[in-house]
């Protein structure tokens, strides 16, 4: 099936000193640094397109990247202008995945009442949420299934996750005749 998309990659890493935001705010474009609202300051990168969050106690959050590989450069990137700021940064980045949101189509039309009865794990309340939730424990990922056959894995810890996640359910429904 691999019609797996990436929306979202989620990495991080700290670099074991702390910054000051005021300093980098005025040394960077692309800046937002409202401390009432959110502590950490929010630097937009155009290449590639993400936001990474820079906290004062060293931890750069990238969110925004379709790819790990877009993530990781964009938090390189974001060290560099920090380091073209005057701040000297010691510690070599250690990048860390925290979350891959992907999305995929089953190409059927789903059962949601039928598969939270046949399937463990589950969640599907229709008043509150039109999908079913599904908290898979191998790859540990949480999947969201709407009744089109599209659906939502969140949680995962690589692509590869992502799409052992999608494969699984769509044989686990197959074999259970609800596709």
């Amino acid at each position: 099936m691999s019609n797996v998309k990436i929306e979202n990659v989620v990495a991080s890493t700290s670099l074991g000193q702390k910054f000051d935001l005021g300093l980098i705010t005025v040394s960077l474009d692309n800046v937002e640094y409202e401390p009432e609202q959110f502590p950490g300051l929010v630097y937009h990168l155009d290449e590639p397109k993400a936001a990474a969050l820079i906290f004062g106690s060293g931890k750069i959050v990238c969110t925004g990247a379709k790819s790990i590989e877009q993530a990781t450069l964009a938090i390189k990137r974001t060290i560099e202008k920090i380091k073209g700021a005057g701040i000297d940064i010691k510690a070599e980045p250690e990048v860390v995945v925290q979350n891959v949101v992907a999305t995929a189509n089953l190409h059927a039309e789903l059962n949601l009442d039928a598969i939270a009865i046949a399937l463990d794990n589950t969640e599907y309340e229709p008043e509150q949420f039109p999908g079913l939730v599904y908290r898979m424990s191998k790859p540990k990922v949480v999947l969201l299934l709407f009744g089109s056959g599209k659906m939502v894995c969140t949680g995962a810890k690589s692509v590869n996750d992502a799409e052992m996640a999608t494969e699984n359910v769509k044989k686990t429904l197959q074999e259970l005749g609800l596709i």
